[in-house]
């Protein structure tokens, strides 16, 4: 392992060809949705996260132990976090409109940030960092 705790598997070219590839096609998925969230009278479908997720997972195990798994287990954990914040906040919905509002809009603002700041690491070739245990 590397000091930034990303393992140092090396790929062929071929193989980090392919999953920048699916690794782009994923960050514009989320970004569409992402960007969706925040401009007010926008909505887009749900689905194309629920598609971005499902590559990933899929996916994720070719990149296992390359700097490029950083960026599955990234745009995973988002996609995950965020759909716990968003039903955490549901309530807000039901007992004040405006605080469901505010909440969202905050939630959806933090996903855009994690969606951009891991695209631009992916398109520099450079990992996400990991969680510490």
């Amino acid at each position: 392992m590397e000091s930034n705790g990303v393992a140092s598997v090396t790929l062929s070219a071929e193989q980090e060809s392919s999953l920048r590839t699916i690794g782009h096609v994923s960050y514009a998925l989320h970004a569409i949705v992402a960007v969706a969230a925040v401009l007010p009278g926008t909505q887009v479908s749900v689905l194309l996260l629920v598609a971005a997720f499902i590559l990933d997972l899929v996916k994720r195990g070719e990149a296992a132990g390359s700097w490029q798994e950083s960026h599955f287990r990234w745009r995973i954990r988002s996609v995950v976090f965020a759909a716990i914040l968003y039903a955490v906040t549901i309530p807000l919905w039901f007992l004040l409109l405006v605080p469901g509002w505010i909440a969202w809009v905050a939630i959806s603002i933090w996903f855009l940030y994690r969606v951009v700041r891991g695209w631009l690491a992916l398109n520099d070739r450079k990992p996400m960092p990991m969680p510490v245990a």
